[in-house]
């Protein structure tokens, strides 16, 4: 069983994983995606308003940055699993 996030957590005085994108404020701007495999990148406050393409290990899921995803990372966003359903068939 996995700890709570806040045992997980990494070390303050490391400051948070962020990886740079040199286009970031032009993709703002412009409204193109970034395409991106860094799903351990945090999201920080200079993100807002950016679109990122994330890749979930078979494509890449866009994802649009919002107030609400400051601190987060970008992964939590672009799923890797899908979800499980039962099909019936027609011959029972």
């Amino acid at each position: 069983m996995r700890g709570s996030l806040v045992a997980l957590s990494r070390s303050v005085w490391k400051g948070p994983f962020y990886v740079h994108f040199p286009n970031l404020q032009e993709s703002i701007r412009s409204g193109t995606p970034i395409k991106t495999m860094a799903r351990a990148s945090t999201i920080m406050p200079s993100m807002i308003g950016a679109k990122f393409l994330v890749h979930n290990g078979k494509d890449y899921v866009p994802v649009a940055v919002t107030e609400e995803m400051v601190g987060r990372k970008l992964g939590e966003f672009s799923h890797t699993r899908k979800r499980f359903t039962y099909r019936l068939t027609k011959n029972k």
